[in-house]
């Protein structure tokens, strides 16, 4: 039982469990293997021009528990573990709750009713203690990657509006969600500018996008356009690079110059 004398005081500097999600080909996967030492668990295929160590690509959710295991019980030199997609991690999962029920469908596990999405979440809490046992004992970071969704939200304080989201259940996507350190939204900064469309009326048009269609950044905290959060007191955006992310986290956001600049 704990007593006084284990009270630990002051702050505690753990690896970081990130959670990076985004629309496809932002630069996440990129980002990601920009990390010391990382290893990928894919449960996607989409790893070929990137530069990385990675388990084979996983076919079920017990391959995913056996990639976290080894990372555990094997000696070896990586730093970070990534999993790339939580989305489809979760088709992983969600084959296994239907096996362990013989349904082909989420819908349909233990009689309906929404009971599939619930067992899930079993399947999820699972990894996350594997995840915490890497970072816990072995000193890994950890990275999710994930794409996103643009949900309706209900506000209770206003009207409802769009925002995008992690490409979760919304179960799965809350617990995800608080278990990581911080949820960061990889987008494109589009600045938009409004010019005369004739006959008294006005339009607005994108502008200033350069050559890859605009500056790619990390939005770190959150608004009605995105979820975001942080236990860094990370700026609202930073530039979406691996060094620029560190360097905030570290205390020192203006070390590191933004890529798009370079």
């Amino acid at each position: 039982m704990p007593g006084l004398t284990d009270i630990r005081r002051g702050k505690r500097h753990a690896p970081p469990r990130l959670l990076i999600y985004g629309t496809e080909g932002i630069g996440k996967s990129t980002t990601a293997s920009q990390a010391p030492a990382p290893i990928f668990i894919q449960t996607e295929d989409g790893l070929d021009q990137i530069d990385c160590a990675s388990f084979p690509l996983a076919r079920s959710y017990q391959d995913v528990v056996s990639g976290l295991s080894a990372l555990f019980a094997d000696e070896h030199d990586f730093q970070t573990v990534v999993i790339d997609s939580l989305d489809w991690l979760e088709r992983l999962i969600w084959d296994k709750v239907c096996a362990e029920y013989g349904v082909k469908s989420i819908e349909k596990a233990d009689g309906g009713y929404a009971k599939g999405y619930t067992h899930a979440l079993t399947q999820w809490r699972e990894v996350l203690a594997g995840l915490d046992a890497l970072r816990n004992q072995r000193n890994m970071a950890v990275i999710l990657l994930a794409h996103a969704k643009v949900e309706k939200f209900e506000d209770p304080e206003a009207v409802a509006y769009d925002r995008y989201s992690p490409r979760l259940h919304k179960h799965a996507a809350a617990l995800v969600t608080e278990w990581s350190d911080a949820v960061l939204f990889a987008t494109r900064k589009i600045i938009t500018q409004t010019e005369d469309a004739g006959f008294n009326r006005k339009r607005s048009i994108a502008a200033g996008l350069g050559k890859d269609g605009g500056e790619r950044v990390l939005r770190c905290v959150g608004s009605p356009a995105c979820v975001a959060k942080n236990r860094f007191d990370l700026p609202a955006e930073l530039p979406l690079s691996w060094a620029a992310l560190m360097a905030a986290i570290a205390g020192n956001p203006s070390d590191t110059p933004n890529p798009e600049e370079k």
